[in-house]
């Protein structure tokens, strides 16, 4: 019949199609591993690669019209589904998709961007990567930022000839340096160091008002049996006194850095969470993740913001596409899949 001859040829057409876009599609991806990352996000998120997704998303929905028989056929309806649906997503998520529905819409939407929000503040501001600021509709408090380090940390000691003691910082440790250097004994760490007068001495004591101040106080013992007090400050690298023939390092290495903040909208707040790395904030259609601090004081956070609308879906696509997976090759035979004749 001419018709099923036209079916046929449609048919032909769609399977070639469709296996030129797939050949296309590798190629692409073999070309954007080579350009590097920023230039493969602007090549991706390009109006021709925009046509191109749309194009092959508009080809499986043709496909799933043209062969019935995948209606019956659920694993291979749910593989085609779940594709169709990603591409989707990705579409809305893109940049050509947020720039046709803020034009439609007459919103000005945040597609990605970073905050620097200061402890004990509340932040609106999104700086985007052209360095235009936009406002978001709700606001970031930064309730507290705590950085959490590996134990212990490690006391560096550098002598004039160029030899190299590390230590690992223990309280009440005491450690020979050699018959020349004598001895070093760790006698107190502080976390916020601070010098008080008291009459004509000055003593060292924690002060947690007065932030973060990383240090050591050490008792070095000389080979003549002299002895002295040292402060060793984490910020201070190389430190040492005019009299000294060693110079002193406190290092330690950042674990994890964690970010206690509450999203008020409206004068109120609608949701507290502790954003640390790999464990962002999803709230009303933007990622909050932990991109970068304040290392020299600790006093405020940088949180990198980035819209996931479409991300949900593509989600939604990725599960279709496994189910069809597992279905097709693992479940088919079991619930009697047949074809459907035409």
């Amino acid at each position: 019949m001419p018709e099923a001859g036209l079916k046929n040829r449609l048919r032909r057409v769609a399977l070639w199609a469709g296996l030129l876009l797939i050949l296309l599609l590798i190629s692409l991806s073999i070309y954007g591993a080579f350009i590097g990352a920023e230039s493969a996000k602007g090549f991706f998120n390009s109006i021709p690669l925009a046509v191109y997704w749309l194009v092959f998303a508009i080809l499986l929905i043709l496909g799933i019209a043209l062969f019935r028989q995948l209606l019956c056929l659920r694993g291979l309806f749910l593989i085609h589904l779940g594709c169709i649906i990603i591409l989707a997503g990705g579409i809305i998520g893109s940049q050509a998709g947020f720039r046709i529905q803020d034009k439609l819409s007459g919103t000005d939407t945040i597609r990605t961007g970073q905050m620097i929000i200061n402890e004990g503040t509340t932040e609106r501001a999104v700086e985007l990567e052209d360095g235009v600021i936009k406002m978001l509709p709700f606001a970031i408090k930064l309730v507290d930022f705590k950085i959490e380090y590996y134990q212990p940390g490690q006391l560096i000691i550098s002598t004039l000839n160029g030899e190299e003691f590390k230590i690992p910082v223990q309280e009440g440790q005491k450690y020979v340096l050699g018959d020349d250097l004598g001895s070093v004994e760790i006698v107190r760490r502080f976390e916020y160091f601070k010098l008080k007068r008291e009459g004509d001495k000055r003593i060292a004591i924690e002060d947690v008002n007065g932030g973060p101040n990383p240090a050591l106080e050490l008792l070095l013992k000389n080979s003549d049996g002299s002895e002295k007090t040292r402060y060793v400050f984490e910020r201070s690298p190389g430190h040492s006194m005019p009299d000294d023939n060693l110079q002193f390092s406190y290092h330690r290495s950042v674990k994890d850095f964690l970010s206690d903040v509450e999203v008020v909208k409206d004068n109120k707040v609608v949701t507290r969470k502790s954003i640390e790395v790999n464990k962002p904030l999803h709230y009303g259609g933007y990622l909050f993740y932990q991109q970068g601090y304040d290392r020299d004081a600790g006093r405020y956070t940088m949180l990198g913001v980035t819209n996931n609308k479409g991300l949900g879906i593509v989600f939604l696509g990725y599960i279709l596409l496994c189910a069809g997976v597992f279905w097709h090759f693992w479940l088919r035979h079991l619930f009697g899949d047949r074809e459907m004749e035409d």
